[in-house]
């Protein structure tokens, strides 16, 4: 599985981040970014978790 951030949907309220660290990264000005190309397999629930989570659903399955 791999996530993409639409830097142009996420308002930075960092509940991916929170929810998943070693996944999402938030860049300078607090604003989510994908850490990782594949998500390990053991993160995949938390990664759902964030995914779902994000008022802005700026956050899409890649595969």
């Amino acid at each position: 599985m791999r996530v993409d951030v639409d830097g142009t949907r996420c308002a930075a309220y960092a509940l991916c981040y929170d929810l998943a660290p070693d996944v999402f990264d938030l860049d300078d000005f607090g604003y989510a970014v994908a850490t990782k190309d594949d998500v390990p397999a053991d993160r995949v629930p938390v990664t759902e978790e964030a995914i779902e989570a994000c008022p802005a659903q700026a956050i899409r399955r890649l595969a």
